[in-house]
């Protein structure tokens, strides 16, 4: 029977942009409307739609040997499962998400002791009641099937809610009181799994693609025809992710310099390479950027 990873994809908000990161890493996923188990251009990998929430836990009982999760839920469910490698992307923002303590605007409490007592929904109960330990309080601590942001002040005192801008909180009238914690997705693997050989490097591989699909985001390639005697002050314009890599051409008087930069500098950076006397000057696209 030939080798297989079962890999846990998140279903729901994650979806679109774990998607998009696997197809800039060299992988195709296709997700079919009412689908579970999206197709993916490798025949030795088997896709399932799984939660974030859940994903730990099926990871940690083996029904998957990989999947990709926030750190957060790894938290909350208590799972031991092996992070492989951590992948800073949401579904709105390239940042960490955020689980914060909040309060409506007009409440009186300022920290985490003056709510002592009282009643807080979340949909972390593991996460936030870990917290309020930790902070040496008591609260009644209660699940929220969803809408969590409109229970304040009628049906909670405060809320444990995700937030990666804020907007939803400022738009509910609510001021963030304490962070409870920072997540990012993570490749995470089943212990066993990980100790097969074979599985361990198709983890590896992927976690190595999915890695430099990462750092390539928001960088490209520039491709430069350089005067010899003006290399100097070219490569001096050049904020480069590595010491660009120069070599020779026909003509001995000109040298050809390849190097990686951020997208965002490269309208500034042209005119000037120009200026300098670089010639031929290609910008092209990275996939990858794989150190």
């Amino acid at each position: 029977m030939a080798n297989t990873l079962k890999l846990g994809i998140p279903a729901g908000s994650l979806q679109e942009s774990t998607g998009e990161l696997f197809r800039r890493a060299g992988y195709n996923i296709v997700f079919r409307s009412r689908s579970y188990f999206p197709t993916i251009d490798d025949d030795e990998i088997e896709c399932t739609l799984i939660r974030a929430q859940e994903m730990a836990r099926y990871v940690e009982n083996g029904a998957l040997d990989a999947g990709l999760t926030g750190h957060d839920w790894i938290v909350e469910t208590g799972a031991d499962v092996r992070e492989v490698e951590e992948l800073v992307f949401s579904k709105a923002t390239k940042r960490p998400v955020r689980w914060v303590l909040c309060v409506p605007q007009d409440s009186p409490v300022q920290s985490v002791k003056d709510l002592a007592g009282k009643k807080i929904a979340t949909e972390a109960v593991g996460l936030t009641s870990r917290f309020f330990a930790d902070h040496g309080v008591e609260a009644n601590i209660e699940f929220s099937w969803g809408a969590t942001e409109v229970k304040p002040p009628h049906l909670a005192d405060a809320i444990v809610e995700v937030t990666e801008t804020g907007s939803s909180l400022r738009a509910n009238n609510l001021r963030i009181v304490a962070e409870v914690i920072q997540s990012t997705t993570r490749l995470i693997a089943n212990h066993e799994s990980y100790q097969d050989p074979w599985k361990r490097q198709k983890i590896d591989d992927m976690a190595l693609m999915l890695r430099g699909a990462m750092a390539a985001e928001g960088k490209v390639g520039l491709m430069i025809n350089v005067p010899r005697d003006h290399l100097d002050e070219v490569i001096e314009l050049l904020p480069a992710l590595q010491r660009p890599t120069v070599s020779s051409l026909a003509d001995e008087s000109w040298v050809d310099v390849i190097t990686v930069l951020d997208e965002s500098v490269v309208r500034h950076i042209i005119p000037r390479l120009k200026a300098a006397g670089a010639r031929g000057i290609v910008e092209y696209p990275l996939n990858k950027v794989i150190d």
